[in-house]
């Protein structure tokens, strides 16, 4: 059923670029979004969560993080439990454009499930949900080096 994968492929895609050039009046660019979301939702979440939450490696968010904390959209700030560890906050810039990312994702969900009664939304939620654990499980084998086998 590759036609299914092609499809959230391209949905993807598409609402990627939609979102991309959406969020050009904030200064927001690929995906950075996405980051600022999470970030703002998890107060202290860590870097390492925000890259797991979002299926990227490390050194992806790390760029994303970093230019958000450059446009004073998020701050670092050290844990007191561990030093080491440093926390991600939206600052007050951040949460500003909050309203607005969220306004834009009820939108999209909105225009995706047009013409969809409750049981059909609550069905496509179901099966996708359950091809991202099937999915997801095979991700972190292969995060730790495993090979697929075909």
């Amino acid at each position: 059923m590759k036609k299914i994968f092609r499809e959230i492929g391209m949905i993807a895609r598409c609402t990627a670029t939609i979102s991309d050039l959406e969020f050009k009046e904030v200064n927001l660019g690929k995906g950075q979004y996405l980051y600022l979301v999470r970030i703002y939702e998890n107060p202290g979440i860590i870097q390492e969560k925000v890259a797991h939450m979002l299926k990227v490696d490390r050194t992806t968010a790390a760029k994303a993080i970093k230019k958000l904390v450059e446009m004073e959209l998020v701050e670092k700030i050290k844990g007191k439990d561990n030093k080491k560890e440093l926390k991600l906050y939206c600052t007050s810039k951040g949460k500003e454009i909050y309203p607005f990312l969220e306004k834009e994702e009820e939108y999209t969900v909105q225009s995706a499930m047009e013409g969809m009664s409750i049981e059909e939304k609550e069905m496509v939620f179901e099966l996708l949900h359950r091809m991202r654990i099937n999915v997801e499980k095979e991700w972190k084998d292969i995060k730790k080096g495993s090979k697929r086998r075909y």
